[in-house]
């Protein structure tokens, strides 16, 4: 174990994972509005109001910048355009897709291999990986971050018990970790152009789970106990620790995938003559 993890932190050094952490955090920031876009765009065709969105939402934005958010939320939520959809549907899959390239490009050094999959395959391996690394992002927002506040809305709405929200607390941790770990093994099985099969990757999808369940705890942390002093600073504040997240997001991402290559080397080694 101990060489093992000295190994590790030779190929963290080698493959300049830090950096590749901050390319990866931009591409996630750069994808994260034309997702927003598309998504307020789509809320427009459903039966949801513009005031329900920002009773939601008004909780997490500086007052000073409330008024402007709220003018451009009315304006997309109560005015359908199918223009606006389309061009915003297009610039998240573009941006979503460079992204998930970089991804690609990450894990595909962190075995030593180049990428030689045809054009076609190649987007759709990057596809097929938008929809994982969404629904990744999606369960770390919704389940560690805003947990506790869609558990308190659910009991009041609902009308359940106190005991709901205590038992919510464990429950939501675990189906967190749980799909986070499945979104993981897929990942580092599709992304890197090699073979691999569960067992090559599920050590360092365990150790990525839970170190993403970490960050996230430590980012709903400051959104429960200091989210309020935005009010104060600004949105600066918000911003500053949205982008450290996103970083090691992308730090725990490739940490994972330079765990499993570390792992795959070292067997590698033990069955050469």
């Amino acid at each position: 174990m101990v060489k093992i993890i000295a190994m590790l932190w030779e190929r963290f050094s080698q493959h300049k994972v830090p950096d590749l952490a901050a390319q990866l955090s931009f591409y996630f920031l750069l994808s994260l509005f034309p997702f927003l876009l598309f998504s307020l765009s789509l809320l427009a065709y459903l039966p949801i109001s513009s005031d329900l969105v920002l009773s939601m939402i008004s909780h997490y934005i500086p007052s000073v910048a409330l008024p402007f958010v709220e003018t451009n939320i009315r304006r997309i939520l109560d005015i359908q355009r199918p223009e606006l959809l389309s061009v915003s549907l297009l610039l998240a899959l573009w941006s979503a897709s460079n992204g998930s390239h970089a991804v690609i490009r990450s894990l595909n050094r962190a075995y030593d291999v180049d990428e030689e999959r045809s054009f076609i395959k190649g987007r759709l391996v990057a596809l097929g990986l938008v929809g994982g690394l969404f629904l990744l992002f999606l369960v770390a927002l919704l389940l560690p971050v805003f947990g506790r506040v869609i558990g308190v809305w659910l009991a009041s709405f609902v009308g359940l018990s106190e005991q709901f929200i205590q038992r919510w607390e464990s429950v939501r941790w675990l189906l967190s970790m749980g799909v986070t770990l499945v979104l993981f093994l897929y990942v580092y099985i599709l992304a890197p152009n090699t073979s691999l099969a569960i067992r090559d990757v599920w050590p360092g999808a365990i150790l990525a789970a839970i170190g993403w369940q970490g960050v996230s705890y430590g980012f709903s942390y400051y959104v429960d106990h200091f989210g309020r002093f935005s009010v104060m600073y600004g949105g600066i504040g918000g911003i500053v620790i949205f982008m450290l997240w996103l970083y090691l997001t992308g730090m725990v991402l490739l940490l994972g995938g330079e765990f499993n290559s570390t792992l795959k080397l070292t067997r590698d080694r033990k069955h050469v003559p």
